[in-house]
């Protein structure tokens, strides 16, 4: 069963849902209760280290979608219309278009959740991508973790969720377990007055993007939030977007600053949405999963390693608990590869690393340097 604490607990991780919190909450030296919610894999990466640290897929976009980028500098000096690119997300997911807002990348969809969505008792369901929680603090919410554990495989389990908790997020593949929860599993923790955020950044690198509620329009109070960083490589254009009912997306609307999402940025979403760029996305998905099988099964030869969660992993990353981790993670560093530290995401410790996925080969020169 997931670990999480008595409802009416008041500590500095748990809201009385019949109180609010009177000012933001300010993090120690090393983050909030001792984990650094602000570390992502950039910071592990350096020149001339093999990045294994970092969750994007490609070292740069398709030449055609940087044709398409390229094509909107002409316009920029006119200011960006995000008309075009929301219709084609809309139509990409079977959404009316004014179910989809555009953001600036996934991270200021957590951000604009924060500060618009009213919420008392806001949960979040870890390990994961710690940008919500990091958002909902900065915005002066204290917020109530659920922890999932290895040794259930980091499965979710409904009941773990508060019946107070009127705002949950959770990812759907997480990052960093790779877990894929089921949809129905997911669409348990919806109900009236609770405002549901699943972040699916990584579901489109999984084949046939099964489990997604992209197109969950009857599962009350859902948002899905998307991004096209990780199988495109976009992550220094910034690009992104929110799925959900018209009046919670248009509270988050009224929260964002105008002219968000740059034009280049838009030309990029209506490009990523249409039929041949689904199905190149699904070609590189298939890769991604085979990849990941091949690096899973080096892995799990290599002495003391375990992967708790390779049951149910579908994402491009591997999750792995072996002894002595950050010590194996700086003797990697020497031998020129950068793999993600995972003690900084909340219920897991010092003997955890995030690898992302790559080829075969760079699977190999990994294991070759691989400190026995």
């Amino acid at each position: 069963m997931p670990d999480h604490a008595d409802p009416d607990s008041a500590g500095p991780d748990h809201l009385d849902p019949d109180s609010a919190p009177a000012s933001p909450e300010v993090p120690s030296e090393g983050g909030y209760d001792g984990y650094d919610l602000s570390h992502h894999g950039d910071r592990e990466t350096a020149a001339g280290l093999v990045d294994l640290a970092v969750n994007v897929r490609v070292p740069q976009p398709p030449q055609w979608l940087l044709d398409r980028i390229a094509a909107s500098l002409t316009g920029l000096a006119a200011y960006p219309d995000a008309g075009r690119a929301t219709q084609a997300v809309a139509a990409r997911h079977g959404r009316d278009p004014r179910e989809v807002l555009l953001t600036s990348g996934a991270a200021e969809a957590f951000v604009l959740i924060a500060r618009a969505i009213e919420a008392r008792r806001p949960v979040v369901v870890h390990p994961q991508f710690t940008e919500p929680e990091a958002a909902l603090r900065a915005a002066g919410r204290r917020v109530d973790r659920i922890l999932l554990r290895a040794e259930d495989g980091f499965a979710l389990d409904p009941a773990a969720i508060p019946s107070s908790a009127d705002l949950v997020i959770v990812g759907n593949p997480t990052n960093p377990t790779a877990v894929l929860h089921p949809a129905e599993t997911l669409v348990a923790l919806a109900r009236p007055g609770r405002t549901l955020v699943v972040d699916e950044a990584f579901v489109d690198a999984v084949p046939g993007e099964p489990e997604s509620l992209a197109r969950g329009t009857d599962v009350p109070g859902l948002l899905v939030i998307r991004s096209l960083t990780k199988t495109w490589g976009l992550a220094g254009l910034r690009v992104g977007y929110v799925l959900g009912p018209e009046d919670l997306v248009e509270q988050l609307r009224a929260a964002q600053p105008l002219w968000s999402v740059s034009s280049p940025a838009l030309a990029a979403a209506e490009a990523c949405s249409e039929p041949h760029a689904l199905k190149e996305a699904e070609r590189l998905a298939r890769e991604a999963e085979r990849d990941r099988l091949y690096l899973e099964d080096r892995l799990s030869t290599v002495p003391g390693v375990s992967l708790p969660a390779r049951a149910a992993a579908r994402a491009p990353f591997v999750l792995v608990r072996v002894p002595g981790a950050d010590k194996i993670r700086l003797r990697l560093r020497e031998s020129g590869f950068a793999v993600r530290r995972a003690d900084t995401f909340p219920g897991l410790g010092p003997d955890w690393l995030r690898i992302a996925v790559r080829a075969p080969d760079v699977t190999d020169a990994l294991l070759a340097a691989w400190p026995r």
